[in-house]
């Protein structure tokens, strides 16, 4: 049995008391949400963790159109409807993540043949959560700035053109007329010469679908960062948010996250590494923020280390509560950050 199997086995499924204590992130003002997955709620001590610090919530994988759809026109909603109960039981609110991407499709859709593939699917998974969710990725990651127009080569681009992303926003306005839609993106962060492009390519993006009247209310910033390689340029981010929310949009960081690969084998130290790099990006970010999300609530369920890591003792840390659910730094900077803005 592996510690994944022992804990969800262990665990009674009625919650149990959290053993990080005090007010959750949720409580420090802004609001504060994480991504999770519907089997993690079989543990009941994470559970605990996940109701006292999030007040919103988005399905992990179980709202991927492989997930969702595994056959045509057969749709499998199980995991967010526990996932949408979980929110309900502890006054929260779920986020629809994603609807339109080019990855975690299922298999049969190769190529896109009537709209109805793509607005029927959106109009059949936002119809059904009509008004209760928090906002919802309509289209993600759609944005390429090494291909011709900046757009993402995919079945959707190839069928429609650039109009699929219209289609699937005024689809989506349809479906459910007061819910904010969302492009969501990575690649705005950090303040390498890819990262100015990306940037420029997304202020063009944004520009267009304004004039082009698509219902666009917000923009995502996943907030994926690293120990290694490019840092965030916190004067640069600056510039790029005030420029979106001049255009009127506004701003979510939907995935916020540090890879700790590179950094101190020392815990400790490492901690304090990923707490200041969260802390340069959420410094600038979190005032333009509506709300935080981070990837994850818990290192708990992070994917193993590889075997060379192993031997090197080291377990990934990038997240605000390690493997056994207590407070790290970077849940410290958070917590101050959605207080004091």
């Amino acid at each position: 049995m592996n510690r994944r199997e022992f804990l969800l086995q262990s665990s009674a499924v009625a919650l149990r008391p959290s053993i990080t204590g005090g007010q959750g992130l949720r409580d420090q003002g802004k609001p504060y949400g994480t991504a999770a997955s519907s089997f993690q709620l079989r543990d009941g001590d994470f559970a605990a963790a996940l109701a006292r610090e999030a007040a919103i919530l988005v399905p992990e994988y179980e709202m991927k159109r492989g997930v969702i759809e595994p056959s045509p026109g057969r749709y499998d909603f199980s995991g967010v409807d526990k996932l949408l109960a979980f929110a309900r039981a502890h006054a929260m609110q779920l986020r629809g993540h994603p609807l339109v991407w080019h990855k975690r499709n299922p298999d049969w859709l190769t190529e896109v043949g009537a709209e109805s593939q793509l607005m029927g699917y959106i109009s059949q998974v936002m119809s059904r959560y009509s008004g209760q969710f928090h906002s919802w990725d309509v289209v993600n990651e759609a944005i390429d700035v090494t291909a011709p127009g900046n757009l993402r080569q995919t079945i959707w681009l190839k069928r429609f053109g650039r109009d699929y992303i219209d289609i699937a926003f005024e689809a989506a306005r349809a479906a459910d007329p007061e819910a904010m839609l969302v492009y969501n993106d990575w690649g705005c962060e950090l303040g390498a010469p890819d990262n100015d492009r990306f940037r420029a390519a997304t202020l063009d993006f944004l520009e267009g679908a304004r004039a082009r009247g698509v219902p666009i209310d917000a923009l995502g910033l996943q907030g994926h960062l690293g120990l290694s390689g490019p840092q965030v340029d916190q004067a640069k981010l600056a510039i790029f948010l005030d420029r979106v929310k001049a255009m009127g949009f506004k701003i979510l960081i939907t995935e916020h996250d540090v890879d700790d690969d590179g950094g101190a084998a020392d815990p400790a130290t490492r901690d304090r590494q990923v707490a200041d790099a969260s802390r340069r990006f959420l410094d600038v970010a979190a005032p333009h923020a509506v709300a935080v999300l981070t990837w994850g609530l818990s290192d708990r369920y992070l994917d193993p280390p590889s075997w060379r890591q192993k031997l090197m003792g080291w377990s990934p840390r990038r997240l605000p509560l390690d493997a056994s659910l207590a407070r790290k730094p970077l849940w410290t900077v958070l917590s101050k950050e959605l207080a004091r803005h």
